[in-house]
């Protein structure tokens, strides 16, 4: 599938419901609403002519304004892949797990909780992996954060 044939067939399943970014890349990208995340996950895996079954990655982004998690599938049969992303509120970043949809959203939303402080529903094992167990100098991937040991650079 071409880029604008990948465009008109999920948009043509989710009418009304996804923004379509217009980049220069060869893949579509896609924001998704929050509350439709795991529809939308389920149907680019599943739908036989996309078949998205490959979380490439999963991250984040502090805006200042807002989080958003931002999303990279393939199809290693088809051979295409898409992004897409999710906008989050900035003072209660919430979004849903995707694991179940595709297993190796497992270290990505471990990491964007623990980095970012986004809280990732139904998740079965959210916990730490890359800080120490008692850490409690918060989120150090968001742009307010200070750590104790670091010296912030001076305001331009």
């Amino acid at each position: 599938m071409t880029k604008e044939e990948l465009i008109a067939h999920i948009t043509e399943n989710f009418s009304g419901t996804l923004e379509i970014i217009e980049t220069n890349q060869p893949e579509p990208y896609f924001i998704v609403k929050a509350d439709e995340l795991r529809d939308f996950s389920r149907f680019i895996h599943d739908d036989p002519q996309l078949m998205l079954n490959f979380l490439m990655n999963l991250s984040a982004v502090d805006t200042g304004e807002r989080f958003e998690t931002v999303y990279n599938v393939c199809s290693y049969r088809h051979k295409h892949r898409i992004f897409f992303k999710v906008y989050l509120d900035h003072d209660q970043p919430e979004v849903d797990s995707v694991m179940k949809i595709w297993s190796a959203a497992n270290w990505y939303e471990r990491e964007v909780w623990e980095l970012f402080g986004i809280l990732v529903h139904d998740h079965p094992n959210l916990t730490r992996f890359l800080l120490p167990e008692d850490w409690d100098q918060g989120y150090p991937m968001r742009k307010d954060w200070i750590g104790r040991d670091v010296i912030p650079l001076p305001e331009r």
